[in-house]
């Protein structure tokens, strides 16, 4: 049997706040290279969209659409979804701790533009909670390498692991 010492708290989480990288590549890529282009920030996990009602595990997918790299919500795709992307600037990484909560901020449906070194923020689409509730998760990425050609974002990010709350940072 399984104790916990009374200093351990049951309902803490395990937070990560040095940024990890992955990297994605576009939707144009051939299908036959078996490349991830979608990324679940929740479980920190990319995942190969063959098409896009195929999977509800994917918060954001890359794409090319002429000559750049877009970010694609669930919503570009015309999956419905609630993950979202909010483009929040050219400011340091480290600086952002909470994300916008202004629902408006957030692009549904519509291709977001990367562009290197910028902070955005993303909302993940509704998934079981720890204790059985509905909830969305935050996080923040950035990319730090984009090649257009290659079809091929390298990005920094840290996804919250608490249930429904916006801070970007650890508590601890």
């Amino acid at each position: 049997m399984g104790l916990t010492a009374c200093s351990d708290d049951p309902f803490a989480f395990d937070w990560f706040d040095q940024p990890d990288t992955t990297v994605l590549y576009s939707l144009k890529t051939p299908i036959d290279q078996q490349l991830g282009s979608g990324f679940n920030f929740r479980d920190r996990t990319t995942v190969l969209i063959e098409t896009a009602g195929a999977t509800g595990s994917w918060d954001v997918a890359l794409d090319t659409q002429g000559s750049q790299l877009v970010l694609l919500p669930p919503g570009a795709l015309g999956v419905t979804a609630r993950a979202a992307i909010a483009a929040v600037g050219a400011i340091p990484f480290a600086d952002v701790r909470v994300a916008p909560g202004d629902t408006l901020q957030y692009e549904l449906n519509n291709p977001v533009p990367m562009t290197l070194n910028h902070v955005y923020v993303v909302r993940t689409n509704r998934q079981l909670g720890s204790f059985g509730s509905a909830c969305v998760y935050y996080a923040k990425m950035s990319p730090v390498a984009l090649d257009a050609v290659a079809g091929t974002m390298k990005f920094e990010y840290v996804a919250s692991p608490v249930c429904n709350n916006r801070d970007l940072f650890s508590p601890n």
